[in-house]
């Protein structure tokens, strides 16, 4: 599929730059990072132009956030029902979603996007603010489409090499992250009063 895209890619240009990143934002596997680095090298070489493309997987990617939680607005009903064993894994998730809901959905824009389809759902379901949810989200698009975009345009000439650079610099970042996170929750957990028996 991902060869094919980008066969596609100097006939539809910025219209399939903007229904990869829309399909993509709503768990579809479509290679919209690597669509972006493509259409960002089609920029530096100047057959395409940079704002059209920008605004394309820009526009793309909101539309598709924006309908992934307006759909678990919806089906907010199907979560189980309060009270239940599986409620309480909901409540802990969808309660961890209100305390850290601009974070999480920023960062899944760009650090860790496969997790992006789903926090749109989960948004949705659990009730945070549509308002939050777009401001988040349009700060965390705006860096995916920046970073991707601006690969293709810097690394043009050797895709592979972009593709394999955001990767890289994605994993550090995303492992860095991560092992913030666990310092805070040790040094918290660590602060705890013991509680002895």
């Amino acid at each position: 599929m991902t060869d094919w895209i980008l066969a596609q890619l100097p006939l539809y240009g910025v219209w399939l730059v903007g229904l990869a990143t829309f399909l993509s934002c709503l768990a579809l596997p479509i290679p919209s990072s690597l669509t972006m680095i493509a259409a960002g090298a089609f920029v530096g070489s100047g057959d395409l132009a940079l704002a059209p493309v920008a605004g394309a997987a820009f526009v793309g990617a909101l539309l598709g956030d924006q309908l992934g939680y307006w759909v678990g607005r919806r089906a907010a009903h199907l979560l189980p029902a309060p009270g239940t064993k599986r409620a309480g894994l909901v409540a802990a998730a969808l309660d961890s979603l209100a305390k850290n809901g601009a974070v999480a959905v920023f960062l899944t824009r760009w650090l860790f996007s496969a997790l992006g389809p789903w926090v749109n759902l989960a948004a949705g379901a659990s009730g945070y603010g549509p308002l939050r949810f777009t401001l988040a989200d349009i700060a965390g698009e705006a860096v995916w489409v920046a970073v991707y975009v601006g690969l293709g345009i810097t690394f043009g000439a050797n895709l592979q090499a972009a593709a394999d650079l955001a990767g890289n610099a994605l994993g550090l970042m995303a492992t860095g992250v991560v092992a913030l996170l666990l310092g805070l929750w040790l040094i918290r957990a660590l602060r705890r009063p013991a509680t002895g028996d």
